[in-house]
């Protein structure tokens, strides 16, 4: 049986995958393996649900909050807050357990449920696998005074998170910033940290209806943005995702700039001004090769992890490592958050462009971008790709040819029969040509 838990948490089809009896379920599991491991004789333990604006995450946040009370664990709900403020409240707040219900980047039908442990970190492997385990089993039920509460707060939640946010960045008067919120999470928190900050703030997709999450806007259609944005005459763009732990930006041309461009010129300035520790940025294999190159001329070692958020934080925390994330705009700042904060991200560049006194297409141009080309070969054997002496002939092959300026990746769906295969090169033709004869390889080799 597949594992319930993937890479953030539960995520599905909302009522058909991620149910309220699901919701319900993984409340009172998550309550009972929380209450196993912490010492609460002198005290009840204490839980908060923060969700995004899906219509769907009304429900399975009250089927959530039902289930840890019904654990025997105090409730506050703060209603819509994005990801990385509910992590914010769990690490700040006296409270064992921060609960997310939110899809992220998906669109509006799917939903999914994440757990923040005490101190706002994203659970260890072995703590989900034990709360899965807890499904359906029977379990001895409190009663009386033994239940837990439920409460709701949403003011005193938002004002905690802006407040936070605004203390990470520089004076931003004077500074336009145009701004998408995908009609999510953000909607109501990011114009008003931005604006507290001092920057003159234009808004988009800020409206949401329970329905129009992520739809043709945030940071996955940013082409409203780079619209706006130079329409709006702003000095650059920002865009979030449904639940805002991911930020990607675009300059004051329209120009894209994505989490690999945010990381690298982070990274520089954070060198330059002593805060990056061991002058090392943590990436995952996915992060383009021009990154890579880009930070060992500026000095700074980078460090590889599998792909996700939760891989990048685990290696920071086992090397004290204060910055690394994702392509995706996944940026984590360990000195400001215990996860991928795309408005903390934002902030943070908005405070180096005011800083320097540079525009945010300047300070991206750090990182060159290699020409990158990604092929699915579909209906294959995925399991024999790390194993074929064939696939991986080619594969060294490939990589020989194109020397220090390209790389190979071959990366298994986790979820279908197929093979990702990724070339960067030096120059489009050179990717096109080395991935298409790769994936010709993979597929005559890996035949189901």
């Amino acid at each position: 049986m597949a594992r319930l838990f993937g890479t953030d948490g539960v995520r599905g089809l909302a009522n058909r995958d991620v149910t309220a009896e699901l919701a319900l379920g993984l409340g009172a599991a998550a309550a009972q393996v929380l209450t196993a491991s912490g010492d609460f004789a002198e005290r009840r333990p204490r839980a908060v649900i923060g969700r995004d604006t899906r219509i769907s995450g009304e429900f399975l946040s009250s089927a959530l909050g039902a289930g840890l009370a019904s654990a025997g664990v105090d409730v506050t709900d703060v209603g819509v807050l994005p990801t990385p403020g509910v992590a914010h409240l769990t690490a700040s707040t006296d409270v064992d357990l921060g609960v997310v219900v939110s899809a992220s980047h998906n669109a509006m039908p799917d939903n999914g449920i994440k757990f923040f442990a005490r101190g706002g970190y994203k659970l260890d492997d072995v703590v989900e696998d034990a709360i899965e385990a807890r499904l359906g089993q029977a379990w001895a039920r409190p009663t009386g005074d033994g239940v837990g509460s439920i409460s709701t707060e949403t003011a005193l939640a938002d004002r905690s998170y802006i407040d936070h946010l605004v203390a990470a960045a520089a004076p931003l008067k004077g500074l336009r910033i145009a701004v998408d919120c995908a009609n999510g999470a953000a909607s109501d928190v990011a114009p008003l940290a931005l604006r507290e900050a001092g920057a003159d703030v234009v808004v988009v997709n800020a409206s949401p209806d329970g329905r129009n999450i992520n739809r043709n806007c945030g940071s996955t259609h940013p082409e409203q943005l780079q619209a706006v944005t130079v329409a709006a005459q702003a000095a650059f763009g920002v865009a979030y995702d449904g639940d805002a732990d991911r930020c990607l930006a675009v300059d004051h041309t329209g120009a894209l700039i994505d989490g690999d461009q945010i990381m690298g010129l982070l990274a520089t300035a954070m060198k330059e001004d002593g805060t990056l520790a061991r002058d090392t940025l943590v990436v995952t294999v996915m992060s383009n090769l021009g990154l890579i190159l880009a930070m060992r001329e500026a000095g700074i070692e980078t460090v590889q992890t599998g792909v996700g958020d939760r891989y990048v934080l685990e290696a920071m925390r086992a090397g004290g490592f204060t910055l690394g994330g994702e392509q995706s705009g996944h940026i984590i700042n360990s000195h400001h958050a215990t996860t991928g904060d795309g408005i903390l991200t934002s902030l943070l560049l908005a405070s180096r462009v005011v800083s320097s006194g540079r525009s945010l297409a300047d300070l991206a141009a750090v990182v060159t971008r290699l020409p990158q080309r990604l092929v699915n070969v579909k209906d294959v054997d995925k399991a024999r790709a790390a194993t074929d002496e064939g696939v991986a002939e080619a594969v060294r092959a490939a990589e020989a040819s194109l020397g220090e300026t390209g790389r190979v990746l071959l990366r298994p769906s986790g979820t279908e029969p197929l093979v990702r295969v990724m070339v960067e090169a030096a120059t489009e033709d050179q990717a096109e040509v080395v991935a298409y004869g790769l994936a010709d390889v993979v597929a005559e080799r890996l035949a189901l």
